[in-house]
């Protein structure tokens, strides 16, 4: 029996250290293959006009849900294709190192918007709005941040209030992925002091969308606010399954899973563009690839590039058995998110100044990261997480 003591004689490859590709089922190999053929061929050469211009393209939506990228992991005959974790993670992976803000778009009309209506939503509801979702044919939104604080969303201040035939919705909702765009919106508000989920339809009277502009992160994405002023929301649009914040987490634990898969695909795209580089770059008379500094540098984002891999992987499969926890997913999306921005930051360095160019992407994936390190839980609130849990003690 071979003990492993001694080096085999296989090849180190610096681009999959720990062979993670091997260990893929054939479907998650073929899902990752088309996700990154897609991404490459069709969403880079829309990037950097998208971002300089602060443009989405409605049409992405139409395209991803083509290739069988929205709501994967649901059962067929909600349009999805009961893809694994894994799969939902090589996706992330693939689109994101292009750019943070289409994983984004693709992350909440998956996790935050056509989740919960899977997990919590009736019989009609999941066959009404699931199976055009999935095809990009209708777009969702994830409303639950409010301008009184994302990380305290037990504090919301909006109300819903039961009326005949339904329930009237009012209050504001900011930093929302998707809501310009948006046909359906999954709205939480507090009704009689319970945190209830409500499908909002882009034409019920008093429900508003305005974008958010002037941004200096995900420019590439759409994002905006929610208005409700006395929005009639029918007895039908109510998701019945869940009341408390267990729904609104619930869906952003998935969000959360996909961010720490999507976060490192944005490093190991800076990882390969600076290693590029200074293969190429002449200074002294010798690339600067040559340097011992330089290999350091690659050395530490190798390192926190394909650990972060390696646990995103583990937590996939945990989230596949149902043996996972929500703090490992604080965990992975903490870990990942922090150490993906410190290789972007990395990465614009050893560019020179050339890496502040946009044709050169790695400043845009450093400026997203600064975004993708807040959302879904900041950094630091996921490090209260984690110390409750090692302690037993809330410091919230």
């Amino acid at each position: 029996m071979a003990d492993g003591s001694h080096a085999s004689q296989q090849t180190f490859r610096w681009d999959d250290p720990f062979d993670l590709r091997g260990r893929l089922t054939d479907d998650e190999r073929m899902i990752q293959d088309a996700a990154r053929s897609y991404a490459r061929e069709a969403l880079l050469p829309r990037v950097v006009e998208a971002f300089r211009d602060e443009t989405f393209d409605r049409a992405i939506m139409t395209e991803m849900g083509e290739m069988g990228f929205l709501g994967a992991m649901l059962p067929e005959q909600y349009g999805g294709s009961e893809a694994s974790h894994v799969a939902y993670g090589l996706i992330a992976r693939e689109v994101e190192a292009v750019d943070s803000g289409y994983r984004s778009a693709m992350s909440v009309q998956s996790s935050l918007a056509m989740y919960p209506i899977y997990a919590f939503g009736s019989e009609e509801q999941k066959m009404k709005f699931l199976p055009k979702m999935a095809a990009g044919e209708l777009v969702g939104c994830f409303g639950l941040t409010e301008a009184d604080g994302g990380s305290d969303p037990a504090s919301m201040k909006t109300k819903a209030v039961k009326v005949d035939g339904g329930y009237r919705l009012n209050g504001a909702k900011y930093w929302i992925t998707n809501s310009p765009i948006s046909d359906l919106a999954i709205v939480w508000a507090k009704l009689d002091d319970k945190i209830r989920g409500f499908i909002v339809e882009r034409d019920f009277d008093g429900f508003t969308t305005d974008k958010i502009g002037d941004k200096l992160s995900l420019r590439a994405s759409i994002t905006g606010d929610i208005g409700l002023n006395d929005v009639f929301v029918p007895e039908a649009n109510i998701l019945p399954g869940v009341q408390g914040l267990r729904g609104p987490f619930s869906c952003l634990n998935k969000a959360r899973f996909g961010i720490a898969w999507g976060a490192m695909g944005a490093a190991e795209f800076c990882f390969h563009a600076s290693r590029d580089y200074v293969g190429e770059r002449m200074l002294f008379g010798r690339p600067l690839s040559s340097r011992q500094l330089v290999q350091k540098k690659l050395a530490d984002m190798q390192t926190e590039i394909f650990l972060g891999f390696e646990g995103a992987y583990a937590l996939g499969r945990l989230l596949d058995t149902g043996a996972w926890v929500p703090e490992a997913i604080s965990l992975m999306k903490r870990n990942n998110c922090g150490k993906a921005l410190a290789v972007a930051r990395e990465a614009r360095d050893m560019h020179g100044g050339a890496g502040i160019t946009g044709e050169l992407h790695v400043m845009r994936h450093a400026m997203n990261l600064e975004t993708v390190n807040t959302y879904e839980g900041a950094h630091d609130v996921h490090a209260l997480i984690l110390g409750r849990a090692i302690t037993g003690e809330s410091a919230f």
